[in-house]
């Protein structure tokens, strides 16, 4: 099935998907509520998210960036491919949900589109479940368009080139007599260990990202750690990233860089887990830790996903992936 692109034809719908965040205090319990698949948190949970919510200063900036992104997103394909596509956004836990933008999209008579996880690595519990979300909504009530869905882009190469150039500013940060051997860690985060049985690919395009970007920095020695792991009591995928500097601490490393590949939005588990948590680990053992910062709106990252969507929009209709 081919789009349309004659004029006077109906533009192709772009759906950016993200996690979402809670637009503040009092929105956190329906937030993690909406998380823990309408299961309220305990007490002690939520006090917990509360603090961490405090500690970046109130509120994630996810949706103002994802916002952005959208705009700069719509702002390149219309310079590209003039009026043959319009941008909408939507957040699996938190307003605009997946489906209020499938909504919108139907009532402006989007009848074709691309859907894209603004996260870059395929898993059947990540990536399969914002899929199985706009599926959802677009077979409701709605009567939603119908999707070519992106399932992965971690390795396309601008989306390499711009995590690179992130990485290698934060390498200039680290004294030039120790910079070409200073440690990089990557980052993703954990998901439950038994996706492992079912041989999801999440780990292997995490790690091939990684071989990738450090090719393209020249890194000498890196590693590959999980962070963000959830509050459950099955297992998680490690090595945690705070075991990491652990380990690095132990063998007589003093200076760290942190790059992670699987966000690529500042959100709490970076300006959190990352900023706060393990730099203030790294601050007790005695370390210098520098982090690449987030692509947020890159030029390269919206050259990238430009690319991702026209690449998809000619490609035929196979399905949702289950």
């Amino acid at each position: 099935m081919t789009v349309d692109m004659r004029p006077g034809s109906s533009p192709t719908g772009v759906l950016l998907m993200a996690y979402g965040s809670p637009s503040g205090q009092d929105d956190l319990e329906a937030y993690y509520t909406d998380i823990r698949g309408g299961r309220p948190p305990s007490p002690e949970l939520l006090g917990e998210l509360a603090g961490r919510y405090r500690a970046i200063g109130g509120r994630s900036p996810l949706l103002r960036i994802t916002q952005a992104q959208a705009d700069a997103l719509q702002a390149r394909l219309a310079a590209q491919a003039p009026g043959r596509y319009r941008v909408y956004i939507g957040m699996k836990h938190a307003r605009p949900f997946i489906a209020q933008a499938v909504a919108t999209m139907a009532a402006e008579g989007i009848a074709q589109a691309v859907a894209i996880a603004l996260a870059p690595h395929y898993s059947k519990v990540s990536i399969g479940a914002y899929i199985q979300a706009a599926e959802a909504a677009r077979t409701g009530p709605a009567a939603g368009p119908t999707f070519r869905y992106v399932e992965r882009w971690g390795d396309h190469p601008l989306f390499v080139e711009a995590v690179a150039d992130r990485l290698t500013m934060a390498l200039a940060q680290a004294p030039e007599a120790e910079r070409s051997g200073v440690p990089v860690i990557f980052t993703a985060h954990s998901l439950p260990e038994r996706i492992l049985s079912w041989g999801d690919p999440y780990p292997d395009e995490l790690r091939r990202t990684s071989e990738l970007v450090a090719d393209r920095c020249g890194v000498r020695r890196w590693m590959f750690a999980y962070q963000s792991a959830g509050r459950t009591p099955d297992p998680w995928l490690g090595p945690d990233v705070l075991t990491t500097l652990r380990q690095l601490h132990a063998e007589g490393e003093r200076t760290v860089v942190v790059c992670s590949v699987g966000f690529i939005t500042d959100h709490l588990e970076v300006l959190y887990d990352l900023d706060i948590e393990a730099r203030g680990l790294a601050d007790r053992l005695g370390m210098r830790l520098f982090r690449a910062g987030s692509l947020n709106d890159h030029p390269l990252l919206i050259d990238a996903l430009a690319d991702v969507v026209q690449t998809a929009g000619r490609q035929p209709i196979v399905g949702a992936v289950s």
